[in-house]
């Protein structure tokens, strides 16, 4: 075992073991902050999947977190459907969603490809603000009749805690198994060299479509526990572009394309927008948006590979000048053993 899948193994241990016991350490107001963080990490990770490792920058990925949160609470308020199988029911339209989706928006390319998604998106709000079956701009409401676990439904935090924490998991488990298995290489061959990909017989429509159905899935799924968790929601809320711009946002400055770029950019971002809350209130809304604007920009002239990629840049750097001083170090006992020898033998 090299001592990097080592070092690896024993982050991730005590990770895990700082989340079991994170609960224990912080009171309910700030383990809402956590659900918030642990919520936005995992719709990060599952933006990622397309935009991060298949390079394909969607803007318009609140329609798919929508679609999970509607279908889960229209199945339940309407249906009575259980939420576990409504969750599932959300993540399965989306991916189907996706393909309509891919098919109007992978025709383009680059900057265009950013602004047909944004357009998608803005047409699915519009429908379900019009929608009246659905709530309308009203939105709907989660019923508390029936609480547990059997029904996803708690008078406290922590069971969401852990719901978040298990789907974030089950997300990142996703990437990694993306990031090492063919599919993985053919996103990221997609990504750098696209004509070199398909000169070898990477079906490039296919597997930007792949990408964009598992990253649909996910991403339904986060929305569909956000609904749970706070039993109301609005075609504002779960399908506004400043959402979609988020998720890709958490995971850019993270560090796109990797595995734990998004859950770092998310704790960046959610402690920003709890700061502007506390500083500003209602007075200040839209200051979390102006700050997401210039962080974009610093991100992009500054930093373009997030800060994961800062921080590997500054771990190098600091390794060569080490290197440097070792060196130098050498070269200097060298030139001294040689002085002192050249010495000895003027002396004899």
């Amino acid at each position: 075992m090299t001592a990097m899948k080592t070092k690896f193994i024993l982050l991730f241990a005590a990770s895990l073991a700082l989340a079991v016991a994170l609960p224990m350490l912080v009171d309910s107001s700030h383990l809402n902050t956590v659900i918030l963080v642990l919520m936005a990490a995992q719709a990060g990770v599952a933006w990622n999947i397309v935009g991060g490792y298949a390079g394909q920058v969607s803007l318009g990925h609140a329609a798919f977190y929508g679609l999970g949160a509607y279908a889960s609470t229209i199945l339940l308020v309407k249906f009575g459907v259980n939420p576990w199988l409504g969750v599932l029911a959300g993540g399965v339209i989306a991916a189907l969603l996706s393909l309509a989706f891919g098919w109007s928006c992978f025709r383009l390319k680059g900057h265009y490809f950013a602004m047909a998604t944004i357009a998608v998106a803005e047409l699915v709000q519009i429908f379900f603000t019009e929608w009246e079956f659905g709530g309308g701009a009203v939105g709907l409401y989660v019923p508390m009749d029936r609480q547990g676990w059997l029904w996803m439904n708690f008078a406290t935090k922590l069971p969401y805690y852990w719901l978040s924490l298990g789907l974030l998991l089950l997300t990142l488990g996703a990437n990694w198994w993306i990031e090492r298995s063919y599919i993985g290489y053919y996103f990221r061959a997609i990504k750098d060299e696209p004509d070199a990909a398909r000169s070898i017989g990477v079906n490039i429509a296919r597997y930007k479509q792949v990408a964009l159905s598992v990253s649909a899935f996910f991403t339904a799924l986060g929305g569909s526990l956000y609904a749970q968790k706070e039993l109301y929601i609005d075609p504002n809320s779960v399908l506004s572009t400043a959402l979609s711009i988020k998720m890709a946002l958490v995971s850019i400055l993270g560090g796109v394309g990797t595995l734990l770029g998004p859950v770092i950019g998310a704790v960046v971002l959610t402690g920003i927008e709890e700061f502007s809350r506390i500083m500003f209130g209602g007075t200040g809304r839209g200051t979390d948006v102006i700050i997401y604007a210039s962080m974009i920009i610093a991100v992009a002239v500054f930093y373009p590979t997030g800060l994961l990629g800062w921080v590997r840049n500054w771990r190098e750097r600091r390794a060569a000048r080490a290197d440097a001083v070792r060196q130098l170090a050498a070269h200097a006992a060298a030139s001294s053993v040689s002085t002192t020898s050249s010495t000895a033998r003027e002396a004899a």
